[in-house]
């Protein structure tokens, strides 16, 4: 396994991931986990851990998955509104098919309002849309 790894580990959190640098050569032949810098993705920001200095090939490294995450995060959002698209058929069929009037009452205004939101806000940008062309 330790032939195998990479040498730099990304530990992804909310808006960006702790970079370690992994070393297996050592006595016990363990996996150590070296932290050596944090990634801020809304900023684009790199800040070393502690008083290291990150050499170009963490430099390089990192920015490769920044750019890599960037493309997964992004194929992810637009994944997640076509799941939108397919819950929203699912709802209307569960309306139409099988809801009691209790489970009806329980979510029929919080639904309209999301809807009426969704659309107000998908006619302005089409109208934005165009305008511009």
């Amino acid at each position: 396994m330790a032939d195998t790894l990479p040498e730099y580990y990304f530990r992804v959190r909310e808006n960006g991931a702790f970079v370690f640098r992994l070393d297996t050569e050592n006595r016990q032949r363990r996996i150590e986990m070296d932290q050596i810098a944090v990634i801020n993705m809304r900023n684009g920001e790199i800040k070393s851990q502690g008083d290291r200095k990150l050499s170009q090939a963490d430099i390089d490294a990192i920015k490769d998955w920044m750019e890599d995450r960037a493309k997964t995060l992004a194929h992810r959002e637009i994944d997640d509104i076509f799941r939108a698209i397919d819950y929203l058929n699912t709802t209307a069929h569960w309306v139409q098919s099988r809801a009691t009037d209790d489970q009806l009452e329980a979510v029929t205004d919080q639904l309209l309002l999301a809807m009426h939101d969704l659309r107000s806000t998908l006619v302005r940008k089409k109208a934005d849309r165009l305008s511009r062309s």
